[in-house]
Order: structure tokens, then C-alpha cells, then sequence
């Protein structure tokens, strides 16, 4: 016995009962309407696979419009319910014109008990298989959403990110090819997730791939995909990230790491708008949006011969220069509030302040590691907190001259790290400070006054 339901329905009793008769050892459950008038609310209170659909019903009327009908509205209830109709030798014509709206086959009266048997199996297998498509893409569909869930927000009130903000807008809704540029940290990364979130493709994948984190042999591979048994490793074959991006949005992380004989390549599969797995000779065509992004100096790696030229006008149609946080101090408060929250929550702590002094100490630090840096500082603060107040003790920083080496520093700007470095050291103790700092505690005032510290 098949596991399905079918619904039978025809405006003659004794052709119902002998379909029943017929079909009860075959299905699972067999329904009958002699009048298609209920036959949506029949569906609407039964879990139907199938439906026998007789094409005429009234009396005098034989152009089987009705019965195109009723499969219009089967179909509008649920697509995946599969259609067999009931037609006399002289409706084939109508029958045919009937699958081309819908319908998986017909069946002639009289019947053949086998052939309909069989024709109903089949359809009951078409049924199942429609079902698990359709749950297969409600699952697709889900799955983009929790995949293209924000996982951070764009913040920031400073003058520069409300730019790189504006900017945002003004793209996402293009195909634009982004370079996104600036330090480790900065969040290269949020800003291209929220592209991708604005964009026109937001219903889509954001696939990202991190190319520093890839063996410079396999980088070709991740791309493009690879047929099984195109290298020593290749076991099956792989999709590559172009394809699985089809539709949405690639993301390249750590661009410069990609050798120059991969460089070539992405620079065709973005000409020709298609990809040739490793190992295949076969063009596969691929519609994605690229966002790529780099910390490097890409002008001096193509002066050096380690970048394209050509690539590089490629992919930087628009270019995202994202500021370091020291210079945008305005919105390390923002942060630095929106990670507590965060960890708060995520380590069921009831630490929800900053006081001033934390704030204070938070602003005068350079944060090397930037954004990520003060993320994963908050992050530690909160863990080992067991007060509802983070205070300035809950974080220890290394000596911020030796976190600014690649900045180039005035006298002035030496002597005020100096001397923030020393106040820290001695939690405010301005006379331990001035000691150290081998000058009078009234010198460290008029220091104090001068840098406005």
C-alpha cells in the first residue's frame, strides 16, 4: 500500500464507489466528492497527494472547461498537489491542453485497473518529490536569513563614518564592484555585510572567503571549485565560492594574498562572467557581485609586480577607506556601550556601565588593533567583572608608545604619551607620576594644563 491520499472526484456515484473498491488497498486513504463545489475545503481539512479530476460536471456541458478550472484552483491551494484527470476519448485533446496548466497525466475512460493504478503511483511519486523540493527551498530560504543576519551593526557618529555611511547607501543598491581598504580591525567586514544587506541582492548569500586563512595551492580551488581527481586530494567534486555566491554577493577578505597566477584568473572569471572549475574544461556561468578587501598597499604590491593592474581597476570601482579608531575617538564610547551590552547579555552578567574614568582611559588609548581590538578588550573587561561598573582597573594596556610605531610622532605628542602613560601607571597618582616623569608635581601641572589632559 502506498503512503498517500487520494482524492477522487466525479459527478457519478457508481464510478466513485468502484474507484474506491478499486483504490483502498492500493493508497493510504481514498476520498470522494461527487460535486467539485467543495473540493478547495476538502484540501484546506485533508493532507491531499493526489486528485483524479473529472473534466465535466454539469449537465449538457462537455468542453471539460470545468474541469481546467477546478485544476486552476487545485493548483492555486498547492502547487505540489499532483492532477491526474478523468476524460472520455473525446476530451484527449482538452486533456493535453489541461497538462500544459498543470496537470501530470490523464486517464480514459473506462478505465485500465492497472494503468490507473500505475498512473496514480506515479503521481504520488511526483507529489513526494515536489514536497521535498519545496521544503528543501523554504529551507534554502531560512537558511539565507540566518546566514545574512546581522551578526554586527554599523556604528558611528563621527564625521568620517557618517561619510563611509552615506557612501554605503549610495552603492549597495548598484552592482558596483567595492575595494574596501584600511587597517586590521576597522571592520572591513561589517561594512561589506551591510552593502550586501542594502543591496538589491539582500535576499541572497553573502558568501565570504577569507584568502589569508587559505593554502596558496587551494586558492584556486575555493574559488572555482574543482572536478574530482583534478589533483591528489580531489576526492569528489567541489563547488566553488563564485558558484555558491550565484545570485548574491562574494566577498573576498585579505586580497592581496592572492598569488599572481590566481589574480589571472579571477580577473576572466570577472570579464566573461564565468568560472572553469579546476580540472574541467566546461564554462559555468556565474552572476555575483564582488566586494573585496585589503589591508595592504595594493599600488605599492603592483609597483613591486605582486598585483595586477588591470585587476585592481577591476575590482575598485568604488573604493571604502575605513579610518582607524584613533582617529575617530568619537565613536569609541558608541562601541564600547554597544559591546558591553553585548557581552553583558551573552555571559548573563549585570555589568551595564562604563564609569567616566573607564571612558577616559578607553579615549586616550590608540588602539592598534582598532575596532576589533576594543570588541575583544570589552569582551575580557566583562568576564572578569563582578561589578555592575566596568572600571578603569578592568584593563590593562601596553605602553601606547610602542602601539603607535607606525605613526609618526611630534615632540609634543611624545611628551603627552608620556605622561598619559605614566598618570595610568599610577592610577591618577599625579606626585608618583611626576616622579617618574623627573620634573616637579607643579611642571606636570602646567604639562596637564597645556595638553589638556
Amino acid at each position: 500500500m502506498a503512503k498517500g491520499t487520494v482524492l477522487i472526484v466525479d459527478d457519478k456515484k457508481n464510478v466513485l464507489n468502484a474507484l474506491d473498491l478499486l483504490l483502498q488497498d492500493e493508497f493510504e486513504e481514498i476520498i470522494t466528492l461527487n460535486n467539485p463545489k467543495t473540493l478547495v475545503s476538502t484540501l484546506q481539512t485533508n493532507s491531499i497527494d493526489v486528485v483524479l479530476l473529472d473534466m465535466n460536471y454539469t449537465a449538457g456541458m462537455a468542453n471539460g472547461n470545468e474541469g481546467i478550472f477546478w485544476l486552476n484552483e487545485i493548483k492555486k491551494y498547492d502547487k505540489t498537489i499532483e492532477v491526474v484527470l478523468f476524460t472520455a476519448y473525446g476530451d484527449v485533446e482538452l486533456a493535453v491542453k489541461a497538462l500544459k496548466e498543470g496537470a501530470c497525466d490523464f486517464v480514459l475512460k473506462p478505465w485500465d485497473n492497472s494503468k490507473l493504478i500505475a498512473t496514480l503511483n506515479s503521481a504520488l511519486k511526483l507529489r513526494m518529490s515536489n514536497k521535498k523540493v519545496s521544503e528543501l527551498e523554504t529551507k534554502e530560504k531560512s537558511l539565507r536569513k540566518e546566514i545574512n543576519k546581522e551578526s554586527q551593526i554599523l556604528i558611528g557618529s563621527s564625521p568620517s563614518m557618517l561619510k563611509i555611511k552615506q557612501l554605503v547607501s549610495k552603492v549597495a543598491k548598484t552592482d558596483a564592484n567595492i575595494l574596501i581598504t584600511g587597517e586590521n580591525g576597522t571592520g572591513k567586514e561589517v561594512i561589506a555585510r551591510e552593502i550586501h544587506r542594502q543591496s538589491l541582492r539582500a535576499n541572497e548569500l553573502l558568501v565570504t572567503v577569507d584568502v589569508s586563512a587559505l593554502p596558496e595551492t587551494l586558492i584556486e580551488s575555493e574559488l572555482f571549485g574543482h572536478k574530482k581527481g583534478a589533483f591528489t586530494d580531489a576526492r569528489e567534486d567541489r563547488v566553488g565560492k563564485f558558484q555558491l555566491a550565484h545570485k548574491g554577493t562574494l566577498f573576498l577578505d585579505e586580497l592581496g594574498n592572492i598569488p599572481l597566477s590566481v589574480q589571472s584568473k579571477l580577473l576572466v572569471a570577472l570579464q566573461t562572467r564565468t568560472i572553469t572549475p579546476v580540472g574541467s574544461n566546461k564554462e559555468i556561468p556565474v552572476d555575483i557581485r564582488l566586494i573585496t578587501a585589503t589591508n595592504c598597499d595594493i599600488d605599492k604590491m603592483i609597483a613591486e609586480n605582486r598585483f595586477r593592474e588591470d585587476l585592481l581597476y577591476r575590482i575598485n570601482t568604488i573604493n571604502v577607506e575605513l579610518p582607524p579608531l584613533r582617529d575617530r575617538e568619537d565613536d569609541i564610547e558608541l562601541l564600547a556601550h554597544h559591546f558591553l551590552k553585548r557581552y553583558c547579555s551573552k555571559y548573563m552578567k549585570n555589568c551595564r556601565e562604563l564609569s567616566s574614568a573607564t571612558l577616559k582611559k578607553l579615549k586616550k588609548y590608540h588602539w592598534p588593533g582598532n575596532v576589533r581590538e576594543l570588541e575583544h578588550t570589552i569582551e575580557k573587561a566583562v568576564i572578569l567583572s563582578d561589578s555592575n561598573t566596568i572600571s578603569p582597573d578592568s584593563f590593562f594596556f601596553k605602553s601606547t608608545g610602542s602601539t603607535r610605531s607606525n605613526v609618526p610622532l611630534t615632540l609634543e605628542e611624545m611628551e603627552k604619551q608620556l605622561i598619559n602613560d605614566s598618570i595610568e601607571k599610577h592610577d591618577g597618582n599625579l606626585s608618583l607620576a611626576a616622579k617618574q616623569l623627573g620634573v616637579t608635581r607643579q611642571t606636570l601641572y602646567n604639562k596637564l594644563k597645556k595638553y589638556d589632559v
